[in-house]
């Protein structure tokens, strides 16, 4: 495969942990990034890009997302916005129209909500089930993500489905019984929904607990709509990440700085629902270790857009600009225990996101502007 050298960037933020490089170069090859440094001292390649001054920055990297779904619950996003609360139970109004959706229409879907993350930078992206909630649906959301992306996500504990609100007990024997039996296969990781109106800490657990015994790797949405226990949960069980984390204790501080569980922050939802944000600032001074995600969903946070995350993060949740970068770039990509994406060191992949600005701190001093020039990789 022939080298490519992107030249004349304008600033390269080659590592989201050190500061920008200035008037820089870099070199890719076989999907990888072979040389980063200044522009004068740039090799040869056997093809040039003249970038004209333009922001380089690793591809974002989305941590948490729900693609696979029909429908849509914009009168929903409507009353909120005149005053009504939030809760959980409207996520049962998406399960009924992905069920009655073909395969095609989910995946077409997916595919263009993909490419709408893709013209906005993102590179990397995790994409979860739970709006099937029947084990045929579950496994068959599962399948059609995997085209998408490697990090499927079995959330069959999304919400308990109304043909089982009776009896919820049969419902979680179902979820890590037959559905996580067919699920499995498409699947990397498994997610709960421990919160008021889904499942508490024990059928939480239970549901990861046999996850874990069938190989896939745990994830918790937790603390959204109230300071439950699922933020210690996630601590006990020493999950990668916990996601939401908007309702904290100190202990719950305590507890993800001592485990070293990464809080994965979704402002698009304090934004679409809200809610208190989470104060990012005072994580990380706390020595929390954090990411930043989109959770594109069509309820709670209809927004693909990392760069309008990032903005929200800066402007509401504390951070600076390149601590709001680096959440999305390497933090998401730690939450996903990867190491080769979320920077553009050499041996990294070649992940690329080319800003049409000279700075990454555009993305949150023009939010709303589209920003992104170019996605290599």
């Amino acid at each position: 495969m022939s080298s490519v050298l992107l030249t004349n960037i304008g600033e390269l933020l080659a590592d989201p942990d050190l500061p920008p490089l200035k008037d820089a170069a870099m070199v890719l090859e076989s999907g990888r990034v072979q040389w980063v440094g200044a522009r004068v001292a740039a090799p040869q390649a056997d093809l040039s890009h003249d970038l004209a001054g333009r922001a380089v920055i690793p591809g974002f990297v989305d941590s948490h997302s729900h693609l696979v779904f029909a429908g849509e619950r914009s009168a929903e996003f409507a009353a909120r916005m005149a005053g009504e609360s939030y809760a959980a139970g409207g996520i049962r109004t998406t399960v009924a129209a992905t069920r009655a959706a073909s395969d095609e229409q989910l995946s077409a879907r997916i595919g263009s909500h993909v490419s709408e993350m893709r013209r906005q930078g993102t590179t990397t992206v995790e994409i979860k089930s739970g709006y099937g909630l029947t084990v045929h649906d579950e496994a068959r959301s599962l399948a059609l993500a995997k085209a998408f992306t490697e990090h499927t996500t079995f959330l069959g504990a999304h919400v308990v489905p109304q043909e089982y609100v009776d009896d919820p007990a049969s419902y979680v024997d179902l979820v890590t019984g037959p559905m996580l039996e067919a699920a499995a296969p498409h699947a990397k990781w498994i997610d709960a929904f421990c919160e008021v109106g889904a499942f508490n800490v024990d059928q939480a657990r239970a549901i990861l607990s046999a996850g874990a015994a069938v190989g896939l790797r745990g994830r918790l949405h937790a603390n959204q709509l109230t300071a439950g226990g699922g933020v210690q949960l996630a601590a006990e069980l020493g999950l990668i990440a916990v996601d939401h984390c908007t309702y904290l204790s100190d202990d719950d501080v305590d507890a993800l700085r001592e485990s070293g569980t990464i809080a994965t922050l979704l402002p698009g939802v304090e934004f679409s629902t809200r809610h208190p944000y989470p104060d990012a600032k005072g994580l990380l001074a706390k020595g929390v270790r954090i990411a930043i995600a989109s959770d594109c969903n069509p309820g709670s946070c209809y927004t693909s857009s990392m760069p309008f995350c990032i903005a929200l993060a800066v402007r509401e949740m504390g951070l600076t600009p390149a601590q709001a970068v680096r959440a999305a770039t390497r933090g998401g990509a730690e939450a996903l225990g990867e190491s080769e994406i979320g920077h553009l060191n050499v041996g990294a992949k070649a992940h690329v996101t080319v800003l049409d600005a000279p700075s990454y701190v555009h993305l949150a001093y023009r939010p709303g502007v589209p920003l992104v020039s170019e996605v290599i990789g």
